[in-house]
């Protein structure tokens, strides 16, 4: 039983770090008006994932808003 409930937590995990990955991949796709409308949106969420994510996008580019 403890093996099943150790994979099931794996294979959770294992979804979540692909899931990231792919929101990642989708922000770094994105045109530069639509990341700065992104950034925008999430501006006031300081810390926030969605925020950090689009703001090392935007260094990577060499944009701000």
């Amino acid at each position: 039983m403890l093996r099943i409930r150790e994979r099931r937590i794996a294979a959770r995990d294992a979804r979540a770090v692909q899931l990231l990955a792919e929101i990642e991949r989708s922000i770094a796709a994105l045109e530069n008006e639509d990341l700065l409308d992104l950034a925008d949106i999430f501006r006031g969420e300081r810390g926030g994932p969605l925020h950090e994510i689009a703001a090392r996008e935007m260094t990577r580019r060499a944009i701000s808003l």
